[in-house]
């Protein structure tokens, strides 16, 4: 049986829809305080960390993994609650793509610029575009400290072609304006243990931390089990999930400062 806090069917509705939907706290505040906790107290996060520039020349920070590991973020990302509504979503059977961090400090943190996900994940060999993601607020996500962005229903408009946009990878911005005068443009504030749940064509952006407040996110992300990666490489994985049950989640307090049994990417050319 599904997870009693996976997708509804009419939430599944709303993202073939709109190609997103946002679920209201689908982790509660002892589950987020665990992960502020790894965020913050982790080692091994912080040496993994890297920055990426937006067109303006600020930062966004990342730290991102492609292995499933022993800790509170891999029980997020193979929980039923995540994995049941990527399921669901996708049409079938899940693995794992990867999962990151991405943190906006307060008053420096940069913007993403907009882009598609299966606008670069493409290169990586998948044929089709069947993946999506979870986007988890770890602290409250507003317009001033740089909220996801997303046109809703522009993942009907399939892949557009993408750039080099500072240090980051965006996409056609004629295109993206043509979308912008026809689809709503959504400013997406959540509440920490809020999850959207978008598509991988799905247009989205987020804006500079102009706040005194950080916006940590978590994310994991995910591929059809019949839609492999036809290249290997540190940047693609295709993992099988062996699901947890939603409360072992919770279950992880003390392991904040234990590194996790995973490797962290870090690209040649990221700048601390």
């Amino acid at each position: 049986m599904p997870s009693t806090q996976a997708l509804t069917e009419s939430e599944i509705q709303t993202f073939h829809r709109d190609g997103f939907v946002l679920r209201k706290a689908l982790f509660n505040p002892q589950e987020v305080a665990l992960m502020n906790g790894m965020i913050e107290n982790n080692p091994a996060i912080r040496e993994a960390i890297y920055s990426r520039k937006d067109a303006s020349g600020a930062s966004t920070e990342l730290a991102l993994w492609f292995t499933l590991g022993d800790d509170v973020f891999g029980a997020a990302a193979r929980c039923e609650r995540i994995v049941d509504s990527i399921e669901s979503v996708l049409g079938g059977p899940a693995s794992f793509y990867h999962s990151k961090l991405t943190l906006k400090r307060p008053r420096v943190g940069g913007a993403w610029e907009w882009h598609q996900d299966f606008g670069y994940w493409y290169k990586h060999g998948y044929l089709y575009p069947d993946l999506a993601s979870v986007f988890i607020a770890v602290d409250a996500s507003t317009r001033e400290n740089g909220c996801l962005q997303v046109l809703r229903g522009s993942h009907r408009i399939g892949r557009i072609d993408h750039g080099t946009v500072g240090g980051q990878t965006g996409a056609d911005m004629e295109t993206v304006e043509l979308a912008m005068r026809r689809l709503e443009h959504v400013h997406v504030e959540m509440q920490p243990g809020d999850a959207l749940f978008f598509h991988c064509n799905t247009l989205h952006a987020s804006g500079r931390n102009e706040s005194e407040r950080s916006r940590n996110i978590f994310l994991s992300c995910y591929s059809r089990a019949d839609n492999p990666p036809a290249k290997t490489g540190p940047s693609i994985s295709h993992t099988t999930i062996t699901k947890l049950a939603d409360e072992e989640v919770a279950r992880y307090t003390g392991k904040s400062t234990e590194p996790a049994q995973r490797d962290y990417y870090k690209p040649d050319f990221a700048t601390r």
